[in-house]
């Protein structure tokens, strides 16, 4: 982290649609009080105007783009932190990542790209372990309320039983929310590199595919529906397991292995009168365009809700739920990175540089602050 940076956050990005939420939030709760100071990005400083004039604010901007190396050195070099939100990842992320990885500016992203992080890992962890940047990829719906509700189950775990469990089943147990073109963007360009490039479907399939150098035992399977015992309950594949398994075996890894080197982990939709909660198909006449997403009601009225059961070896139990009070992708995932972010770098100064996940890098300074600021509730449900 860039100590003596003008800016705490630069909002990369400001000017799209889940961009325009972030800088919106951090208008609306942190505008006026300077507790954190903030700035806003993107490649058209008209467009930067539009975004200022909306959300009511005098908003420093910075006129960045990816096509432009120099420009995004120069940004980083002004900040604590970058968020961004301009993906694809694969097609538009590298360029800041590496900047950020070698001027020692943390960087936050909102990848569910699982090939694209595969790849950063190796090819940035020891550039920004040198230079002290803090890298954290998946700081939205996916994967924070998955990766901390395996967090905050384990911490029940020892409350209750004294010792981590070796297995957790996620539950999506209820969901209401959109889709914006941005998503759906990412779903079609992983889609064309796995058409392109078979060899990425492997990735796609192994729960490890981001933890380098560490293989755990086979995990459950999650992709045909089936009665939960646990629950019991029927249910169903969630689309955005492929992406969620990964991010808290590699939180589990970043932690030291603290949930054991022999931890499995699934997680699916209860399914409820013969349908389950589900996200809109990422192809086909309907899919918003990038730039567009939910109407601000659909945003306000949608919401998840979570819970994780844990199991030990001698099958006693402990259950942790999560709520989110808005739409997951984009109303809460705008809330959820940027109070990230401020945890990040006026909290917890103390993480060293790298790759990480959220949870692994903040553990409970960020429970607490979701809980305070992002409308998150953690609750315990162990009977």
């Amino acid at each position: 982290m860039r100590a003596d940076a003008e800016f705490d956050i630069v909002v990369h990005g400001a000017t799209g649609f889940t961009g325009r939420l972030v800088a919106e939030h951090l208008q609306n709760r942190y505008g006026s009080n300077g507790a954190v100071k903030w700035a806003m990005s993107g490649r058209s400083a008209d467009k930067l105007n539009a975004v200022a004039a909306e959300i009511g604010g005098s908003v420093p901007m910075i006129v960045a783009d990816a096509a432009d190396p120099a420009s995004l050195e120069a940004m980083v070099t002004r900040t604590k932190a970058v968020i961004t939100t301009v993906g694809p990842y694969q097609l538009y992320g590298e360029p800041l990542l590496a900047a950020c990885a070698a001027a020692g500016t943390d960087y936050l992203d909102l990848s569910g790209e699982p090939s694209w992080m595969a790849a950063m890992i190796p090819k940035y962890d020891a550039a920004a372990k040198a230079s002290g940047a803090r890298i954290l990829f998946s700081c939205g719906f996916d994967s924070i309320p998955f990766e901390l509700g395996v967090f905050y189950t384990q911490s029940l775990a020892q409350k209750h039983l004294g010792h981590p469990v070796s297995h957790i089943s996620g539950r999506v147990r209820d969901m209401r929310g959109g889709l914006s073109g941005g998503t759906a963007a990412s779903g079609r360009a992983t889609m064309a590199a796995i058409q392109k490039d078979p060899s990425l479907m492997a990735v796609m399939f192994n729960p490890f595919a981001l933890t380098p150098g560490f293989t755990g035992p086979e995990q459950p399977r999650g992709d045909k529906p089936k009665f939960d015992a646990l629950l019991g309950q029927n249910v169903g594949p969630f689309m955005m397991a492929a992406i969620n398994t990964k991010n808290v075996h590699r939180s589990n890894a970043l932690q030291g292995h603290a949930y054991g080197a022999d931890f499995t982990y699934d997680e699916m939709a209860i399914v409820a009168d013969g349908a389950q909660t589900e996200f809109p198909a990422l192809t086909g006449d309907n899919v918003p365009k990038p730039g567009e997403g939910p109407s601000k009601e659909e945003r306000e009225t949608g919401f998840y809700d979570l819970v994780f059961v844990g199991v030990d070896s001698a099958g006693k139990q402990v259950r942790g739920a999560v709520y989110g009070d808005k739409d997951p992708g984009y109303a809460s995932t705008s809330k959820l990175i940027a109070e990230t972010a401020i945890c990040l770098v006026q909290e917890r100064g103390d993480v060293a540089g790298g790759v990480w996940v959220p949870g692994a890098a903040l553990g409970q300074s960020l429970v607490d602050r979701l809980q305070a600021h992002a409308g998150l509730s953690f609750t315990d449900e162990t009977a």
